[in-house]
């Protein structure tokens, strides 16, 4: 399985993250969305060229905004630099297929070949119409508003009775759509997938960690998905952050954590009041209903970590999905249906 990291690392640009000449040798796929590159001016990063580059139409997120994408300016785009991206989707349109299989034809008019796009809930009929025409790489989008569960449910019918043969394995190489699930992305062959859970998460205060057991990180099982901020909610949530856990639980979270080469960071909190001009070293949080009348937190970095910095939070996460796809079993392999009363993650 290909994992194309979506969504802009450590600074929000949409380059490579700050560690780059370290992680740059196994920071292997990148997707970019076609509309969030029209909001950044329409240029392509100056770091194309150092990943394989899947370029998605953005549509969803122009479609949530209100906003349209043209045509005929994303297929002019794929042509001026077709030098640089190994990928590319249709122009899917949201809530019809009739209009997403025009852009499809639109855009094979045009010399391209575009990764058709197949939705969560739409007809089966469009589905049996890209495989009927021989495609040999589809994509399934439409799954980031929908709940895990009910995902399994399409997609085990999807997987069962159409995009495997009789022994589970797959006929067509299938992308998936902003998986934000690990139990979605180990629970089917995919070819490829894309995925913002390393960055959301870091925002959030969490990192990713395999399990452990015999001395060896298990990646093809559920994950640890632990706060370390130190500004988290869960700080004080029993098994929820990282200072909660009990003594094995935390070494071994610490064990991965030095293994990879960050720390976990010190800070001090304190307060000041209100028009306070923090000087190096330090920042001002955000204002929060528990902050005393007219004044705000002022947090002093003492040693930068994973606890203080969600730029070195999005690199570990990024090590965890590359080592997830490495261990990983080759594709293609064959879905097996699984019992769903698995516990959920």
């Amino acid at each position: 399985m290909r994992v194309y990291f979506a969504g802009a690392p450590g600074g929000g640009s949409m380059g490579l993250c700050p560690r780059e000449i370290e992680l740059n040798s196994r920071w292997k796929r990148r997707l970019w969305s076609y509309y969030h590159l029209l909001l950044n001016n329409g240029k392509m990063p100056d770091e194309r060229k150092r990943v394989d580059l899947f370029l998605d139409s953005g549509a969803y997120s122009a479609w949530a905004q209100g906003k349209e994408i043209v045509l005929d300016d994303y297929i002019e785009f794929i042509k001026e630099h077709g030098d640089v991206i190994d990928v590319y989707s249709n122009l899917d349109v949201i809530g019809d297929p009739e209009a997403t299989w025009k852009n499809q034809r639109a855009m094979e008019k045009a010399g391209l070949h575009p990764l058709p796009v197949y939705h969560y809930g739409e007809d089966i009929k469009y589905l049996t119409k890209l495989l009927a025409r021989g495609y040999e790489y589809i994509s399934l989008g439409g799954m980031v508003p929908i709940t895990t569960k009910d995902l399994i449910y399409w997609l085990d019918e999807l997987f069962t009775n159409y995009l495997t043969d009789e022994y589970g394995m797959p006929i067509v190489k299938v992308h998936g759509f902003g998986l934000t699930s690990l139990r979605l992305m180990l629970r089917y062959p995919w070819y490829s997938v894309d995925s913002t859970s390393w960055v959301v998460s870091g925002r959030m205060g969490t990192i990713y960690i395999p399990r452990y057991r015999l001395g060896k990180w298990i990646y093809d099982e559920e994950s640890w998905k632990v706060a370390v901020s130190h500004l988290s909610p869960n700080l004080k949530e029993k098994g929820k952050h990282i200072s909660t856990m009990n003594k094995s639980e935390k070494d071994i979270l610490l064990k991965y954590i030095h293994e990879k080469g960050y720390v976990m960071g010190e800070s001090k909190l304190r307060y000041e009041n209100d028009g306070y001009k923090p000087i190096e070293g330090e920042r001002l949080l955000n204002k929060s209903d528990k902050d005393p009348a007219g004044q705000r937190q002022v947090e002093r970095i003492i040693e930068p970590g994973i606890s203080n910095k969600y730029q070195l939070r999005d690199e570990l996460n990024i090590l965890y999905f590359m080592d997830l796809e490495k261990t990983m079993t080759k594709w293609p392999w064959p879905f097996v249906k699984k019992d769903l009363q698995e516990k959920l993650f």
